[in-house]
């Protein structure tokens, strides 16, 4: 019995004595500041060095060369890089939309807001098209009702900014309401047009909702920026101009 009552004792005390998990009671921030007091790691700057010099080759390799500046705020309504970006695209695009459906994208548009940097005049680079084009933007084709369209020229007209569109779109603000052309032709309300865009305004970004919700619509599988560098790559010297594709229409006054 008392051998019973000490080893009950001794296993009493063994699990009064255990110790309790460890609780989270406090967190604390240390800002540790970043700068030439730091001395760099040597092993880490050789293991990066041969990528970062091959990315910094390609990065300034030259692929094209403009003969002006190009940039989104030539004029309120059009602009030679918001021309530039959707002639360019829909250029791009259209061959792969026509072997995959028989039809031809009617036309291109995109965001003001989209057109991230400038091209200065002289060779344009590979940084150039990322700086462009810094997001992993694709591009789609949506098949839009008339009514539709009609949306999107309201938001057009009511944004009143040089959002890029390609040239076979033709949009003139008149004093009584606006004129409309597509391919040189007027809207026909019991037609469906395709236009090209990127998917993030597709699914509405910058309050383009006349985008969601199309008949159809046809992933492209490609980039913009990869469509941009591509035609850059194809093309030697660019050539854009502002050609009046969506303006104020200035009435004469006798």
């Amino acid at each position: 019995m008392k051998k019973f009552i000490i080893s009950f004792i001794i296993i009493t005390a063994l699990f009064s004595c255990k110790s309790k998990p460890p609780q989270l009671v406090r967190i604390e921030g240390k800002q540790t500041v970043i700068n030439e007091t730091i001395a760099s790691d040597k092993t880490f700057e050789n293991t990066i060095k041969p990528y970062r010099e091959k990315v910094e080759k390609e990065m300034t390799t030259v692929i094209s060369y403009t003969p002006i500046n190009l940039n989104r705020t030539d004029e309120d309504l059009e602009s030679s890089l918001g021309n530039l970006m959707a002639d360019l695209c829909y250029e791009r695009a259209n061959p792969v939309f026509l072997s995959r459906t028989g039809k031809n994208i009617d036309f291109a548009m995109f965001n003001y807001g989209g057109i991230r940097a400038t091209i200065s005049k002289g060779n344009i680079t590979n940084e150039n098209a990322f700086n462009l084009m810094p997001f992993e933007n694709s591009l789609v084709v949506v098949e839009l009702t008339a009514e539709k369209i009609m949306e999107l020229v309201n938001y057009l007209i009511s944004e009143n900014k040089a959002h890029p569109l390609s040239k076979q779109f033709n949009l003139a603000v008149t004093e009584n309401g606006y004129d409309l052309k597509i391919n040189n032709a007027p809207l026909e309300t019991s037609k469906t047009y395709f236009v090209l865009t990127s998917d993030y305004l597709q699914t509405g970004g910058d309050n383009m909702n006349f985008f969601k919700n199309p008949v159809t619509i046809h992933k492209l599988d490609y980039k913009v920026r990869n469509a941009i560098i591509d035609y850059f790559k194809q093309t030697d010297t660019i050539k854009v101009s502002l050609d009046g594709r969506f303006r104020h229409e200035k009435t004469l006054k006798n």
